[in-house]
C-alpha cells in the first residue's frame, strides 16, 4: 500500500498571532524576541527575512540588519493557546497525527486515498484550520516525512504543495543541496567545495563514498537525496510539563529579588495550568549559575493547581537548591506530572474559597491581560534593581514537550 504523509506549518506563527491582535503589523517587518542584548529571534515576518533576518539570531544582529524593525517581546500563552486549538481541529479530523512542536504537524494519510482523496482531504483540513483560527497555514503532501516537509516549503507562504509518488527525483534534483532537511549553511559550504551543488550532484556518489567524505552525515544525506525517508509518526500526547524560565540580563544574587521572579513565573504557570484543566504533581525548580552551571530540585506533590500551594513549593525548592553568594544567570519553574483535573480541592491544602478566588482571577487575567493582575508581592517586579537594572530585558517563556523548537 502507498504511504501518504501529510506536513503542515504554521506560518511565521508567533507573528501571525500576533498580527490577529494588531493588524497593523501586517506587511511590516515584525520580529518576535530578540528585544534584549542577550535576546534571541524566535520569529520574524518574511518581510523581516527579506533583509536576513532568520529565527534563532541574536536581537543584536537582527537589529543591524533590520533596525526599522517592530520588536516585539511575544506572548507564549496566545501562542499556546492558538496551537491547542489548532491541534484540536487536527485531533478531530485526523486517524494518526504528530505534533512536532508548536506549530508542526505529521498526519498519516496512509490508505485514505482509495475512501476520500488525500490531496482533498488535505485541502479541507487547511480550509478548516485557516476559517477557524484566522491563522496561516502551509501544508505539503508526500510519500514520507522528509518529502513532505520538502513539499511544505514549497508551497510557502500559506499554500499547499504535492510530491506526487513516482515524481519524487524529478522533484529533488535540480534543487540546491542546502534544500535537504538538516543539510546546513556550513555543510551546504562544504559540499559546494567538493563540486556538489545540486542534489543531483550529490546522488552521483555511492554511500560509501559520502560515508568517506562526512561520516555518518553523510550518509544520511544521501539517502534523503534519493528520496528516503521515514514514515513512522509519534502519535501525539498531551505535553507532561510546562515550564517558564527567564535570563537576565545581569548576573544577580539579590535572593529577595529572584525568589519574586519565582513568584511571578510560578503565578504565570498556575494560570495557564487551570486554563487546560490540568493538575501538577511535580514541581521543579532551575537555577543557572553566572558560570553556566545548572541546578535543578524538584519535589512531589499532590496533583494541584493552587498558585499559592504551587508557589510555596517553588520557594522552598529554591531555599534547598540556591548556593548563597553566587550570582544567577537565569531562574526557572517546572511543572511536572501533568494530569486532567481543574482546580483541585484538597481538605489539607486547598479550600473552596481558594477555587472561588482562582477562578475570579483567571476570569480577569482571560478579559484584560496576565499583567493586569498580579499577586501583591510582585508588583515591584518590574522596577529596575541595583544588581540587575535590566532584569525585564530577556524573558523566554516556554512550553514543554519534552523537546523544544524554535519557531520558524
Amino acid at each position: 500500500m502507498q504511504s501518504y504523509i501529510l506536513h503542515m506549518d504554521l506560518d511565521s506563527f508567533f507573528v501571525s498571532v500576533e498580527r490577529l491582535f494588531d493588524p497593523s503589523l501586517i506587511g511590516k517587518p515584525v520580529i518576535v524576541g530578540g528585544s534584549g542584548d542577550r535576546g534571541v529571534v524566535s520569529s520574524c515576518s518574511y518581510e523581516a527575512r527579506q533583509f536576513g533576518v532568520h529565527s534563532a539570531m541574536s536581537g543584536k544582529r537582527a537589529k543591524q540588519l533590520c533596525p526599522h524593525g517592530i520588536f516585539l517581546r511575544g506572548r507564549m500563552e496566545e501562542y499556546s493557546n492558538y496551537s491547542r486549538r489548532v491541534t484540536e481541529i487536527i485531533a478531530d479530523r485526523a486517524p494518526l497525527f504528530e505534533k512536532a512542536s508548536i506549530d508542526e504537524f505529521y498526519v498519516d494519510l496512509t490508505g485514505m486515498d482509495r475512501f476520500f482523496g488525500c490531496w482533498d482531504w488535505s485541502v479541507a483540513l487547511r480550509k478548516a484550520i485557516i476559517d477557524e483560527t484566522k491563522l496561516p497555514i502551509s501544508f505539503g503532501l508526500s510519500i514520507n516525512k522528509m518529502l513532505a516537509k520538502m513539499a511544505t516549503n514549497e508551497g510557502k507562504p500559506n499554500g499547499q504543495f504535492m510530491i506526487a509518488p513516482g515524481t519524487e527525483q524529478a522533484f529533488l534534483d535540480p534543487k540546491p543541496v542546502g534544500k535537504i532537511p538538516f543539510c546546513g549553511e556550513k555543510t551546504e559550504a562544504f559540499l559546494n567545495s567538493k563540486g556538489i551543488r545540486t542534489i543531483y550532484d550529490l546522488r552521483q556518489f555511492s554511500a560509501e563514498a559520502m560515508h568517506h567524505l562526512m561520516g555518518k552525515h553523510g550518509v544520511e544525506l544521501w539517502e534523503r537525496a534519493h528520496g528516503r525517508g521515514s514514515t513512522t509518526l509519534s502519535p501525539y500526547h498531551d505535553p507532561k510539563s510546562m515550564s517558564s524560565e527567564r535570563t537576565f540580563s545581569m548576573d544577580t544574587n539579590d535572593t529577595d529579588w529572584l525568589k519574586k521572579v519565582i513568584m511571578s513565573l510560578t503565578e504565570k504557570l498556575g494560570f495557564e495550568l487551570r486554563g487546560e484543566k490540568k493538575l501538577s504533581g511535580c514541581v521543579a525548580v532551575k537555577i543557572r549559575y553566572q558560570d553556566f552551571s545548572t541546578h535543578t530540585k524538584q519535589i512531589a506533590i499532590s496533583p494541584t493547581s493552587n498558585t499559592k500551594l504551587l508557589t510555596e513549593k517553588a520557594i522552598t525548592m529554591f531555599d534547598e537548591a540556591y548556593q548563597a553568594g553566587r550570582k544567577v544567570r537565569l531562574i526557572g519553574v517546572r511543572l511536572g506530572n501533568l494530569e486532567e483535573g481543574a482546580y483541585q480541592v484538597n481538605m489539607f491544602e486547598d479550600t473552596e474559597k481558594d477555587v472561588q478566588l482562582y477562578k475570579a482571577i483567571d476570569l480577569l487575567k482571560s478579559k484584560h491581560g496576565l499583567e493586569k493582575l498580579t499577586l501583591a508581592q510582585n508588583l515591584g517586579l518590574g522596577n529596575v534593581k541595583r544588581n540587575d537594572p535590566k532584569a525585564e530585558l530577556d524573558k523566554e517563556v516556554k512550553r514543554n514537550h519534552n523537546k523544544k523548537k524554535v519557531d520558524k
